[in-house]
This record gives C-alpha cells, structure tokens and sequence, in this order.
C-alpha cells in the first residue's frame, strides 16, 4: 500500500524570482477561473475535464504564458471544485460557482525539479531556482523523514504564498506492507464514530473525549494579541501581527496532531477498521463555529485521514443530519431530546452527553450505509469504552462479542 505526507518548505525567494512566482500565480488563478465561468456557461454544469480540457486549452494557452502542465493542473482544479459544487446541488444543499483567489500554484515533476538544497520551478519567464530554507537541526523533522529520505519519491508540490512568506507544500510517497492486525479488523468491520464541535473538539463513540479548552485558550489569547497591535498601527504592529499568525497556527497543528495521533491508537486498540466523521461541509452553520474552528475540523479529519492510511483503517464521512437529535438507544429522533451538552430521549429516557450519542450515531449511520443485507459473514458494529453496538442499535457487552466487531461504550471518559 502507498503512505503519502506533505512536507511544507519554506523557499527563501529574491524579489526579481517573487514577481515571476506572482505573475505565474495570476496567471494560474486566471487559468482556473477561466474554466470554472465556461463550465458554468452551458445549461448543464460541465464536470469532465476531458471535455473541459478540449474546450478550453487553446484557449487558455493563448491568453497565458503558463507551462502546459500548469494549464492543465488549472484545469484539474477547476473540474474539482465545479464536480463538488454539483454534488452540493444533488443533496440539496447552497452552492455558487466557485471562484479562485488565495495565491497558490500547483506542481508536477515536469514543472518542478527537487535538489538537495533548492527546488526549480517553471515560472511564466522560464525556471527559477530557490533555496529550502531549513531549521538548524532538521534530523528530526518532516523534512528529514520524508523529503531527504532515499525510501520517498516525491511526486509533486502547491506552492503557496502567506504571511508573507513562499512555502512549497512538498508532496511524498512511498510503499509500506500492510498491517496485518488492520487487514483482520477490517474483514469486521469494526467502526469508531467521532463527533466534532466547540466545546468538545472531538468525542469518540468509545467515550474519550477531547476537549476544545486549549484551543480556545489560545485563540483567545492570540485574538488579545493582534487587537492591541491593531491599535499601535506601526509596521512594527503589522509585522508583530503576522509572527502571532504563524505562532497560532503552529500551536494549533502540534495540538491537532496529537489528537488525530490519539484518535488513530483509539481506532487501533479497539479493533477498529473504519474511523466515520460527520460530514464537514457545513459544520460551521450547525455548530455555530468560528472560521477558526472550521479550519482546525477540515485540518484534523486530514491528519487522522493520512496517519489512520499507514495501518489500513479508512476514513469516512457520513451525513451529519439529526445525529445529535436522535436516540442511539431507540433510534427516536426530536430536537428536544437535546438541551445543551445534555441528552435525555424523550421516548425511552436515555440519557447521556449529547456529542457522545452523536459520535455513536455517526457510527451507526456509518454502518447502515454500508449493509449489504446478505446476513452472513462477520458480525459489524461500533466500538463502545465496554462492549459495542451493531448496526440494529442493540447493545452487546463484552462477554457477547470478544470475537466480534462493532461502535465503542457506556460510559464517557473525559
């Protein structure tokens, strides 16, 4: 099987090569949003990017300086988002066409080459040359491990341009043998259920929680901060502001690492094949979310999505809709079985915290999603702290299913 990591490089850029990267990099957003307004042009949406790449190639070559692959990655990206904004529309959900401005540039091997200390990259004027630039002692870091790794290859890179700066997001593979344990949960098809929120920045079916406290700690602290420089309106104010933006961030990915890091031990000790999201597409209008915790949720489903890879376990969504209304006990779904944090079934008089049951129903939903209804096989369910619950909503202790798969457990470990 593949494992895949991004590594992220900053490039250390002179100003003659930044206004070549800039001019590529409008030229490239000019390329997708070229293509993005004539899919829309017709009276059907046009999704294929064979049929985009016919109708619009000449085209885009004419009016730019771009390498043809880069073309062609324009191309790609704006099938991509035109193909989500229909799959929107058929669940019928609020879509726009799609509009292209954060400054980015996407890489392939035949428009970027990689060195030992510097990266090549094809500009709208030629290739450019820019060194990596990296910390004192990187025998320990992401670029050591994966990028200067001879067991490696890397496959391409997005360029990006923020705070300032030109990171190179790297992208790396290599073939790692399967992990036989995985191999045998998934034949189970054992399922952990997750739930995402504000307060709780994940709650796992098998009852552990991880709270959203430190994370909004320091968003709050890190808010603190920039209002006060906003107020000096310096440029040392301005440049102060953008290191709290990179200090943020980082902070931010250590703790989201080590939470995907649990989630992913969580899936592994219970037997787990299966690690089912809610679907993130609209979670800030049913959370009430900030843009902050938007980006930490997409952010977290990635890392768990690449790190849970390595041990054969899949990462799913699933639709979210009344997952924090209904029973996971009974199945009864009402809006006031849930007050707060609180959840008591109006029907049965199950009561327990309200994201747990809705991690459970996520795994539930999971699990009725893909029964094939054939009756044999092994037995699926979803993994609880103590025992499991299959896919009919039935609790099963532990004496009942040592052998079996399911969603983890009853009690909540905060």
């Amino acid at each position: 099987m593949e494992k895949r990591r991004t590594v992220p490089v900053k490039l250390d850029v002179d100003s003659d090569d930044a206004a070549l990267l800039e001019d590529t990099v409008d030229e490239f957003l000019w390329a997708a949003n070229y293509v993005t307004r004539h899919a829309f042009s017709g009276e059907y949406v046009t999704t294929s990017k064979t049929t985009l790449h016919e109708e619009t190639y000449e085209d885009v070559r004419d009016e730019t300086a771009l390498h043809s692959n880069h073309v062609q990655a324009a191309r790609n990206k704006a099938a991509d988002a035109c193909k989500s904004v229909v799959e929107k529309w058929k669940q019928g959900k609020k879509a726009s066409m799609p509009h292209f401005t954060s400054p980015h540039l996407v890489y392939d091997h035949r428009t970027t080459t990689f060195h030992d200390e510097y990266v090549s990259l094809a500009t709208v004027d030629g290739r450019i040359e820019a060194d990596y630039v990296l910390p004192d002692d990187d025998r320990y870091t992401p670029h050591a491990e994966y990028l200067f790794s001879d067991e490696y290859e890397t496959t391409g890179a997005e360029l990006h341009y923020t705070n300032g700066n030109w990171m190179l997001h790297i992208h790396t593979k290599t073939d790692v043998e399967p992990d036989t344990s995985a191999q045998d949960a998934t034949e189970n098809s054992t399922v952990l259920g997750v739930d995402l929120g504000v307060n709780n920045l994940a709650v796992a079916s098998t009852g552990t929680f991880w709270t959203g406290d430190e994370f909004d700690h320091w968003r709050r602290e890190y808010e603190k901060r920039r209002g006060d420089l906003q107020e000096c309106g310096t440029r040392w104010a301005h440049d102060n502001i953008q290191s709290i933006g990179r200090k943020e961030e980082g902070r931010f990915k250590i703790t989201l690492h080590r939470i995907s890091n649990d989630l992913v031990a969580e899936a592994r000790e219970y037997g787990c094949s299966v690690i089912a999201f809610e679907d993130l597409t609209d979670i800030r209008e049913r959370t009430g979310a900030s843009w902050g915790h938007k980006w930490a949720f997409n952010r977290l489903y990635e890392y768990v999505e690449y790190k849970a890879a390595e041990y054969s376990i899949d990462v799913e969504q699933v639709d979210p809709e009344n997952t924090s209304r209904r029973c996971s006990h009974c199945g009864f779904t009402h809006p006031d079985n849930r007050e707060g944090e609180d959840f008591e079934c109006l029907k049965c008089g199950y009561e327990n915290h309200a994201d747990y049951n809705a991690a459970k129903n996520i795994g539930l939903r999971y699990l009725r999603r893909n029964q094939t209804g054939d009756g044999g096989g092994a037995s699926v369910g979803i993994a609880l702290n103590s025992g499991m619950l299959n896919a009919n909503g039935e609790y099963e202790p532990p004496a009942e299913n040592s052998a079996r798969a399911g969603v983890h457990a009853e009690s909540p470990r905060l």
